[in-house]
């Protein structure tokens, strides 16, 4: 399992907590440290409302039916990712709310 965590990022925090809490090893990924691993790129970029809107520039138009071209927007721009995420078995699930990510868990 990997978590794509951001630090500072409530949210994110929440669902670190839920897993450590409950003993799942997993890989706790700083996407904005390290931008988004190159295995979970096409995975991501199918996942719906895997773009944060408020990150993005105002004249930014995307073709959100496009998935090359949301892969490219998150590889190159890692900050727009929504978070968390957690994958596990080539699957992604958005932690919003935090407890989305349980739905993942054996």
């Amino acid at each position: 399992m990997r978590l794509y965590h951001n630090p500072r990022c409530s949210k994110s925090r929440q669902a670190l907590n839920l897993l450590s809490e409950r003993g799942i090893e997993f890989e706790e990924f700083r996407y904005l440290d390290n931008g988004v691993h190159p295995d979970d790129i096409e995975l991501l970029s199918t996942l719906d409302g895997i773009i944060r809107l408020s990150d993005l520039d105002s004249e930014t138009v995307i073709d959100f039916g496009d998935a090359t071209v949301i892969a490219e927007l998150i590889s190159t721009n890692p900050r727009i990712l929504q978070r968390p995420v957690l994958i596990s078995n080539g699957v992604a699930v958005i932690g919003r709310p935090p407890e989305n990510i349980l739905t993942l868990l054996p």
